[in-house]
């Protein structure tokens, strides 16, 4: 693992983070010092677009106003804790939010591409056993601010490349996966007022079909998100053919069932004509074998899918192992063969503990 780049950052502040206000809120906290309305969307301007992180840098604004600002709320409410970087140039950010839990967001950079991985929730309720977010349970959602914000740290970190457009702007973001902490439709309704900024023209302006949420499987909530009628791109963490072996693996599953999350799955592609993945962490002897995959791919009979196989990251303190070679092979082997669209997820800042929780965990159990 490669040292941390940023000391712990300081105590959180108690300040309220500029964020987190509504927008009427802002005008009227704007209108009680005699400034027009118009300078909340300036600020929001400077904070999501111009990716400023003090009020000093908002120059279109009166000095006065800035330090009445300051001494107010603060642009970005979280705090970084730990910042580490890979050799491959992913970055993993260990945030502190004003309450002082914390929560992990990644940026996966690919020449041009900057992915966001981003969490929703701090830890999680799913009861995926082989999950670093969920060993502690689920301790709250995440504000829709507090949701935006992790896209804003990420997308002020420096580009891989320094070439850019607009070198007065921040290098955007590409793409946005769900897939950090928590189990994303469950706390959908902050998840899609923050993405609703992040698509935005005067917001992020990144395109819907650019931006994944992985879920493990939460049929009404697919069914919800399938109504709203955007083109998100849905992915379902199935992990196992067969209720009794994902039961095991996946302890929500008892009270879904597989044959119900297919059913959604489907509604969903009928609702946005858009492909459902299936994510397959494969666990060593436990669900990586042939038959396994025979039977995945009996499952996955027509329906409009395609399967990430995901090799698992070892996490300390669990029981369960990485695949070998041979299993993965064989394992996607077996998938092609019977016409299952299938491919195998890089993996990405494997020193950096890049998986979900990861970090987060070793942190706390050192305190």
């Amino acid at each position: 693992m490669l040292p941390v780049i940023d000391p712990p950052a300081p105590a959180v502040p108690v300040r309220r983070g500029a964020l987190d206000l509504t927008a009427m809120e802002l005008r009227e906290w704007l209108e009680q010092r005699g400034q027009p309305a118009l300078r909340a969307r300036q600020i929001r301007r400077w904070i999501v677009v111009m990716g400023a992180e003090s009020f000093e840098q908002m120059t279109d604004l009166p000095k006065d106003l800035r330090q009445d600002l300051a001494a107010a709320f603060v642009p970005l409410a979280s705090q970084v804790d730990l910042h580490q970087r890979a050799a491959d140039d992913t970055h993993k950010l260990l945030l502190r939010l004003t309450d002082g839990r914390r929560i992990e967001c990644v940026l996966i950079q690919e020449g041009s591409r900057r992915t966001a991985c981003i969490s929703t929730q701090v830890g999680c309720g799913m009861g995926c056993v082989f999950c670093a977010s969920g060993l502690n349970g689920v301790e709250r959602n995440l504000t829709t601010a507090e949701i935006v914000e992790q896209l804003l740290r990420l997308r002020n970190l420096p580009p891989a490349s320094r070439e850019r457009e607009r070198p007065e702007l921040p290098a955007r973001l590409t793409h946005i996966v769900v897939m950090g902490m928590g189990e994303p439709l469950a706390n959908l309704d902050a998840l899609v007022e923050a993405l609703d900024v992040a698509t935005a023209k005067d917001g992020l302006g990144i395109g819907a079909r650019h931006i994944t949420i992985s879920t493990v499987g939460l049929p009404a909530k697919i069914r919800r998100l399938a109504d709203l009628g955007k083109q998100y791109h849905l992915a379902v963490s199935l992990h196992a053919p067969s209720d009794a072996l994902r039961s095991q693996i996946v302890e929500s599953n008892a009270k879904t069932g597989i044959a119900a999350i297919l059913d959604a799955a489907n509604y969903f592609h009928e609702r946005t004509n858009r492909q459902v993945t299936f994510e397959y962490v494969l666990l060593r002897d436990i669900n990586d074998d042939a038959t396994h995959a025979r039977e995945l791919a009996l499952l996955l009979r027509g329906q409009h899918a395609h399967v990430n196989v995901i090799p698992f990251n070892d996490v300390y303190g669990l029981p369960y192992r990485r695949p070998t070679q041979e299993a993965l092979t064989e394992f996607t082997a077996v998938l092609e063969k019977h016409g299952v669209s299938v491919k195998v997820r890089k993996r990405k800042g494997s020193e950096i503990d890049a998986a979900c929780g990861q970090l987060r965990r070793r942190v706390e159990q050192t305190q």
